[in-house]
């Protein structure tokens, strides 16, 4: 594993670990499936907390952790940190459109049994594999998961990585 002199992890470390407790076709193909949807239901879930709405307005802390989230993927990458910005933005837009057509507590429904029906196929994944969820280790593997997908992604669509 490399690090700068401050010891910080690069972002291929971070993803090439990830991907050696992620080897067996199965666990990878429910990853593609599961962590989108954790994302998605994730953000879904922060739409449906109140706001003050004199200074605010729904979706507020949802947008809050996507920048959060954004500035920690840019300090790592910024190829990812775009990327997963526009797909964080998109998620951000159906929780937008789902929020307006079912309310709050409809969507927050949604978004919980999305969110646990996803946890359970990673870690049916993660049975099958043999392996603990990388996030047992290293809480920062959360994030990981869905840089390490868009990585893939955006390797398949010939956006290669630029050191």
């Amino acid at each position: 594993m490399s690090s700068d002199a401050s010891g910080v992890r690069s972002m291929r470390d971070w993803l090439d670990s990830y991907s050696q407790d992620h080897q067996h076709p199965t666990n990878r193909l429910l990853h593609w499936i599961c962590v989108p949807l954790i994302a998605w239901s994730v953000i879904a879930l922060l739409w449906t907390i109140p706001v003050p709405e004199a200074f605010l307005h729904p979706g507020a802390w949802a947008v809050f952790a996507i920048v959060l989230a954004f500035t920690w993927y840019w300090k790592h990458s910024h190829r990812l940190g775009a990327a997963l910005l526009i797909a964080l933005a998109a998620f951000a837009l159906l929780s937008y459109f789902a929020f307006q057509q079912l309310g709050a507590s409809e969507m927050r429904w949604l978004a919980f049994g999305i969110f646990v029906v996803a946890w359970i196929g990673q870690f049916i994944g993660h049975m099958l594999e043999g392996r603990r969820p990388s996030f047992f280790t290293d809480l920062a593997y959360l994030l990981i998961g869905p840089a390490w997908l868009m990585d893939k992604l955006l390797h398949r669509m010939g956006f290669k990585e630029t050191t």
